[in-house]
């Protein structure tokens, strides 16, 4: 058996000449040669794509040493990892991964760890595994990453959560655009006390209060510092944040959230209040999960577009694996405003 204790390369990674570092992977190569992983795996793989001056230069460093590809070849599986299971659109984005690993024969893991902190799995466990890629809903830190890459296990991070190092590649949505559509909508309406119940410190909650004041300011409204609150993206949160709202004397008439489950938060507390929506409040959400189509009153949404997000993260991931170059790293789709039936214009 292997001895893969901390601090000794694995036998599988060791360098057969002297003149290297101790343990010699794929990421070493592809930075010493000045080029992308990918690049090095299409050379080991005899693929086409890479000029025949790269080329020399990567095979000679892949013999000067000793680079020998780990033994255990990597599993024909995407790995779909989660902080946390809890939120209802993680079904949506698991919809999405099976319908691309179906059509490549791929197998789909789907992974949770670090919940609240608890290391019940880790990286560790992922890279032990060698999946032919993963895509994570979690957001990995540079440590994480760069497991994956000294193993050449390509990544992809699903609608992350803040600001990434160029060239990691990801996909999102258009958050800021989404805030602004429904804030437009309902300027539109005719409502000018419109509260917003954000969520934490995240680069899309950012955006989505970027894209909130945005449409105000387009309206020559101003913006009351006082009805911008952050709180946590739960049911629970939303509805205190709106129940405080919507106990003021000058309540606002509308309120738009970062999720939908705040939104739902929003709608529990207006019933405690005994105020009707879209009536005496109109609500906008934010996500679309398909639960929201069935509540009393069906909510209106910012539509994003999931499964569609996971599809094509899985495609990039699967592409990065195969060594194909890729037109871009970063991928943003289109979110769309789903009107229903808990806006309409404010009374009187």
């Amino acid at each position: 058996m292997t001895d893969n204790r901390p601090g000794e390369p694995a036998a599988d990674e060791q360098s057969a000449a002297g003149d290297g570092p101790a343990s010699v992977t794929i990421a070493y190569i592809a930075e010493s040669a000045g080029v992308s992983i990918p690049t090095v795996s299409k050379v080991l793989n005899g693929r086409s794509g890479v000029s025949e001056q790269t080329r020399a230069r990567v095979e000679e460093l892949i013999n000067r040493h000793g680079y020998r590809r780990p033994s255990a070849s990597r599993s024909n599986v995407v790995e779909l990892v989660f902080r946390e299971l809890e939120h209802m659109w993680a079904v949506e984005i698991i919809r999405g991964v099976e319908q691309v690993a179906r059509k490549s024969r791929a197998g789909v893991m789907v992974s949770e760890f670090g919940l609240h902190g608890t290391p019940t799995m880790s990286i560790d466990d992922t890279v032990g595994r060698r999946p032919s890629c993963v895509l994570s809903v979690a957001q990995l830190s540079p440590s994480e990453r760069d497991k994956l890459k000294a193993k050449g296990i390509p990544f992809v991070v699903f609608d992350p959560i803040e600001e990434l190092p160029d060239g990691v590649p990801f996909v999102g949505a258009t958050n800021w655009r989404g805030g602004q559509t429904a804030t437009r909508h309902l300027l539109e309406l005719g409502h000018r006390r419109i509260a917003m119940i954000s969520g934490p410190d995240h680069a899309f909650c950012r955006a989505r209060v970027a894209g909130y004041l945005s449409a105000l300011a387009e309206a020559d409204v101003p913006a009351d510092p006082e009805l911008l609150v952050r709180t946590l993206l739960t049911r629970d949160d939303g509805c205190a944040a709106a129940r405080e709202l919507l106990s003021r004397p000058d309540r606002p008439t509308a309120i738009f959230t970062a999720n939908d489950m705040q939104a739902l938060g929003v709608y529990q507390a207006a019933r405690e209040l005994g105020l009707s929506i879209p009536g005496d409040l109109s609500v906008v959400g934010f996500d679309d999960v398909p639960v929201v189509a069935w509540v009393d009153p069906p909510l209106t949404t910012v539509h994003q577009p999931l499964s569609e997000m996971a599809v094509a993260a899985t495609e990039l991931a699967l592409a990065i694996g195969r060594g194909e170059s890729v037109p871009q790293a970063g991928l943003e789709l289109a979110t769309t405003l789903t009107i229903r039936e808990s806006t309409a214009p404010p009374r009187g």
